[in-house]
């Protein structure tokens, strides 16, 4: 069960938020054969998403754990790139197994950052014992975005606490022993930039991603899809990508 990079069958997608984000996802879908059956967003109040095989929701934290309800309820499987909303996701989870239904949530659905991922909880561990290197991260997204930290952010502050004695990460803060320093810029037309310092008196290590669009995330979120329809549990990315 490994990547799908092209798709043998036609989807029917719901949309739920669209936006920048749901426009891009749009055109990858459209272009890999799909059909886009709903375009949810503010304006659109009732709609029957049981037309849908799949829904791919980018909306906002607000209305982020109502959408993914509404598919589970409805036996429409759903992928969730919105971030913000997390203290409801163990009921998300909770109500997927309850109802045998399909679910991913990603705090990025970027094949390469997803790759990053895995190369930032490889570098944490060797340098777990390594005391004489200061840890930091920075990322930077467009001014458009509500959250912060980014979610994609807080995914890799998470990597690095699980093989470090760093015990939580601190926003826009330095020299808190034990947590680890996050600075967040918010710049106009920004799709993504995050990275990792290790620092000594001797050396420096730093590892970054940058987006240069919204395409990636976009294709990793149809992608994501493509892989969900047909089974039920709650997955990630590195189920999709075949990391486990």
């Amino acid at each position: 069960m490994g990547l799908k990079l092209i798709s043998n069958f036609k989807m029917k997608i719901a949309l739920l938020g669209y936006g920048k984000m749901g426009k891009t996802i749009e055109q990858i879908a459209l272009q890999k054969g799909h059909e886009i059956v709903l375009k949810v967003d503010e304006n659109l109040k009732i709609y029957d998403i049981t037309l849908a095989d799949v829904a791919i929701d980018f909306s906002i934290p607000a209305v982020a754990f109502t959408n993914i309800s509404n598919c589970l309820n409805n036996n429409v499987p759903v992928v969730s790139g919105t971030t913000g909303w997390l203290e409801k996701f163990e009921d998300a989870k909770q109500l997927c197994n309850e109802k045998n239904g399909g679910f991913i949530y990603a705090s990025n659905f970027s094949l390469g950052v997803n790759i990053f991922f895995e190369l930032n909880e490889y570098l944490a561990k060797m340098m777990s014992n390594l005391s004489q290197y200061q840890i930091s991260m920075e990322e930077i997204h467009h001014t458009q975005k509500l959250d912060e930290p980014s979610g994609t952010a807080i995914t890799l502050a998470e990597g690095i606490i699980k093989h470090t004695n760093k015990n939580n990460w601190a926003l826009n803060v330095t020299n808190i022993e034990n947590e680890l320093p996050i600075v967040a810029k918010r710049i106009v037309d920004v799709s993504g930039t995050h990275s990792i310092k290790y620092k000594s008196n001797v050396d420096t290590i730093d590892i970054k991603h940058t987006a240069h669009n919204r395409d990636g995330f976009a294709l990793g979120a149809v992608i994501a899809a493509e892989w969900l329809v047909g089974k039920t549990g709650v997955f990630t990315m590195k189920d999709v990508l075949g990391l486990k």
